[in-house]
Order: structure tokens, then sequence, then C-alpha cells
């Protein structure tokens, strides 16, 4: 396997459909003003509207991540017993 076909080195390939041509308009003259192709002018845009996104986590991962810098978060679970009483739901009680 080459250095250019190893899988880190595979770039997708992304077709817009529909776009508007106004907008065209406006990437082909954004692209020409910083001086590149249209197509790394739209690779620019998306990373850096993504590049500030977290993924966010849940609320289970957040919840943990709070109380593990408190440290020894593991709670003991005390063990059961096999029997209890059912409580007496009657009239007469």
């Amino acid at each position: 396997m080459t250095h250019e076909n190893k899988p880190e080195n595979i770039m997708a390939t992304i077709t817009i459909r529909n776009l508007d041509e106004s907008l065209k308009q406006q990437l082909r003259i954004e692209a020409a003003k910083n001086g590149h192709s249209m197509e790394e002018e739209m690779r620019r845009i998306l990373k850096r509207s993504l590049a500030h996104r977290r993924i966010r986590k849940g609320v289970g991962s957040a919840i943990h991540q709070l109380f593990a810098k408190a440290g020894n978060s593991e709670i003991p679970i005390p063990e059961r017993s096999t029997h209890r009483d059912l409580p007496d739901f009657g009239e007469d009680s």
C-alpha cells in the first residue's frame, strides 16, 4: 500500500445539489478574493464552521466527569437481604 492509499490519507467527496446560483456566485467571488479555488474555499468555510463545535456528551458522562474530580467516586453497594415483609394494604389496618 503506497502512502497515498493509506486509510488516513483517503479524502471524502461531497456533491452539493440544488445550490442556489447566487450562493455559488458568492462562493466564487470569495474564493477569488482569497486566491484559491471554490473547492478550497468551501473546505475552509466548512472547517471554520465546524471547528468550534464540541461533541456533546451525555448527562451521565457530564455528571461522572464533575464528580470524578472530587475523588473516591466509587460508592459501595450494600448487600441485599433475601427476604423482607410485604406491606399490608388491607382496610382493617
